[in-house]
């Protein structure tokens, strides 16, 4: 029974990184660095790749006062770059080196690639309320002050004061930068 177990185990399709030296060169990470994240990451995902389930219950586990099943959608959409269903230690380690060590404009590109959730390259007020929703539902009814029902609905309309500078209804990749650094 033992040799048809491992004989299967060896048959399941594991995804092998990028060979790490390439991985350091794309990313803002040592050697040393990428190793014990590769680690952490195998010992999650054994397969050696995150479909969205696993991805929603490992997130989560870090905010379970509320429900982050939404937002941990659109951001394995974000880390899922290449848009096949799956985030591969590749996509996990450049999507963390960008959020922990990118350049400012680094960061506000990866920002506005989450909140534009169709990619058309326009962040429309239907988009940020969703992803607003879906921000407030995962931090749950435990907020202190009590957040009032239409919250979400008034963090959106702040927004797009600030940020849609030519009052098209729609906020471009350079209107939300410009915003944002200022």
């Amino acid at each position: 029974a033992d040799t048809v177990e491992d004989e299967m185990e060896m048959a399941t399709v594991r995804h092998r990184p990028e060979a790490l030296e390439l991985l350091e060169a794309q990313s803002k990470f040592t050697k040393k660095e990428l190793q014990i994240l590769y680690r952490g990451f195998k010992n999650e995902c054994p397969s050696g790749v995150v479909n969205e389930d696993t991805f929603k219950e490992i997130y989560s586990q870090f905010f379970p006062q509320g429900d982050s099943t939404t937002y941990a959608h659109f951001l394995f959409n974000a880390f899922d770059t290449d848009h096949n269903g799956s985030v591969s230690f590749e996509d996990f380690v450049k999507g963390l080196s960008i959020l922990l060590r990118g350049t400012v404009q680094e960061k506000l590109n990866w920002a506005f690639n989450l909140y534009d959730i169709n990619k058309d390259g326009y962040i429309t007020k239907e988009e940020m309320l969703d992803i607003m929703k879906a921000i407030y539902d995962m931090m749950g009814k435990c907020t202190y002050p009590v957040l009032k029902e239409d919250a979400p609905r008034q963090h959106v309309e702040t927004f797009f004061q600030k940020m849609d500078k030519n009052k098209d209804g729609v906020v471009t990749i350079d209107e939300f930068i410009e915003s944002c650094q200022k």
